[in-house]
């Protein structure tokens, strides 16, 4: 049987591409899913260089949020508001189902879901 009592890893980081759309969406979902692995509980999307997202890259980031939540890992989104990405992100109220941040430091600081 496994052992389930070792501590929580520290946050697996993703850094996804400049530009998010329907060519390489679903390449962004494989980065994000395969960071699910045996002891990560918090996975950060960072999209801090990210300077498009459109709808395709939206569906596919709330897909990987579905795939972690099944997995019993947290998705947090690093966006920043004031960039085209933060926009695109409250106008279509992604952060009502991810957790999103403004900065990378805030996400691995809040901490082990609870």
């Amino acid at each position: 049987m496994p052992d389930n009592s070792a501590a929580p890893t520290s946050p697996a980081v993703v850094s996804l591409p400049a530009e998010i759309d329907v060519t390489n969406a679903g390449e962004v979902l494989s980065l994000v899913t395969a960071a699910l692995t045996p002891g990560v509980t918090v996975v950060i999307a960072d999209l801090t260089g990210t300077r498009f997202c459109d709808s395709a890259g939206l569906r596919h980031l709330l897909l990987a949020h579905r795939q972690a939540a099944r997995a019993g890992v947290q998705l947090r989104l690093v966006v920043p508001p004031d960039g085209a990405v933060g926009r695109v992100t409250e106008l279509t109220g992604v952060s009502r189902f991810v957790a999103v941040y403004p900065t990378l430091q805030l996400a691995a600081d809040a901490g082990a879901p609870g």
